[in-house]
C-alpha cells in the first residue's frame, strides 16, 4: 500500500500564499487610484484653464476655481491656483491622494496637474 504523506499540500500551500494574493492585490488597487487622481488633476486643470479665458480678469479666478473643482468627485480634495500673464491663463491642480479608499485618509504627498490656453476675453 502507497503511502499518502502529501495529502492535504495544496491547502497549506494556497494559505501560505494568501497574504501575498492580497498585498499584491491591495497595491494594485493602490496604484489605481494614483493613475486616476493624476488624471483627474489633469481633467480639472484642463477645465479651469478654459473657464478662465472665457471671462474678464476680474471674474477670472473664481470662475477658474469653480470649473476646476466641478468635475471633481467628492471623495477627492484639493486646491486651484489660476494665474494670468501675457494673455495665457494658467491652472494649476492639486490633489490629495487617497489611501485605499477615496474619500479616507490620503498620502502625504499631492498630485498636481497643470494647464494652459490662451486668453479670449480682453479687458
Amino acid at each position: 500500500m502507497r503511502a499518502r504523506r502529501d495529502e492535504g499540500q495544496v491547502t497549506i500551500e494556497f494559505l501560505g500564499m494568501t497574504p501575498l494574493i492580497i498585498i499584491t492585490l491591495v497595491l494594485m488597487w493602490q496604484f489605481v487610484l494614483l493613475g486616476y487622481t493624476y488624471t483627474l488633476a489633469g481633467n480639472a486643470a484642463d477645465e479651469a484653464a478654459r473657464a478662465g479665458t472665457a471671462v474678464p480678469q476680474g471674474q477670472r479666478a473664481g470662475a477658474c476655481q469653480q470649473a476646476g473643482l466641478d468635475k471633481l468627485p467628492d471623495a477627492w480634495s484639493g486646491e486651484v491656483e489660476c494665474s494670468t500673464s501675457g494673455g495665457y491663463v494658467r491652472a494649476t491642480v492639486t490633489l490629495h491622494v487617497p489611501v485605499l479608499f477615496p474619500g479616507a485618509i490620503g498620502f502625504p504627498f499631492d498630485v498636481k496637474g497643470h494647464a494652459g490656453a490662451v486668453e479670449e476675453v480682453k479687458d
